[in-house]
């Protein structure tokens, strides 16, 4: 299997955060024989493939369709934040694109520290939602699209999956160093004021190779404010 590619965006200051393009979203197959949590990397498998189709979906007329649009966004978001996680589960190597003004022993202490924070934050949400998975069993009977037991679904398989990428990024994948004077770049165009940030990542996005980046950015410095 080829390395991955891995690219780590700088956001201001000393805040870095590691992102890959889309490459295979979904978990692996479900395992042989079956049982609850085959069937709930089913539904996993399911909800991601609807978000990503109707990412550029044109909105929908009715209150249900609107609540499901509304869903399918808040899923494809976090689809676009844990994508690297999730790509990283089984991976052996990795390739990190990052500035050139960083010395890459700098970029694999960063690259470690954020693989250490994401496996702890998602091994709590994972016995968080676990818990409220249980809770939430009664949904299961609602007739219909059952976006609720979706949503469930999704949170319970996608804390699983991440805080396995993030150990095995951590503790397995031999990581080799890209200095790149477009990431450095990029420093320079996300520091811009909000209404001239788009505009100035985006030729350096295409350089890059992520026609994605923008959305990402956005994202993150959303958060952060």
């Amino acid at each position: 299997m080829e390395p991955l590619l891995v690219f780590l965006v700088p956001l201001g200051g000393q805040r870095y955060e590691l992102y890959c393009e889309r490459h295979h979203t979904g978990p692996d197959e479900a395992p042989a024989g079956g049982g609850w949590f085959a069937g709930l990397r089913q539904k996993f498998s399911t909800m991601l493939q609807q978000a990503e189709e109707e990412e550029a979906a044109p909105p929908s007329a009715g209150l249900w369709a609107r609540l499901q649009a509304r869903m399918m966004a808040w899923v494809a978001e976090r689809v676009a934040e844990q994508r690297l996680l999730w790509n990283l589960r089984g991976r052996d190597a990795a390739i990190v694109t990052h500035p050139d003004d960083l010395p890459f022993e700098q970029v694999m202490e960063i690259v470690r520290q954020s693989l250490r924070a994401d496996h702890r934050r998602h091994m709590w949400w994972l016995a968080v939602d676990t818990a409220l998975f249980i809770g939430s069993g009664i949904f299961f009977f609602i007739p219909g699209p059952n976006v609720i037991a979706y949503f469930f679904a999704f949170r319970l398989v996608g804390h699983w999956l991440s805080m396995r990428g993030a150990a095995h990024g951590r503790d397995t994948t031999a990581w080799t160093g890209r200095p790149s004077t477009g990431m450095t770049a990029l420093r320079a165009a996300i520091a811009r004021p909000a209404h001239e940030r788009t505009r100035a990542i985006e030729p350096l996005a295409r350089e890059l190779g992520l026609p994605r980046l923008a959305l990402f950015v956005d994202r993150m410095c959303g958060r952060r404010s």
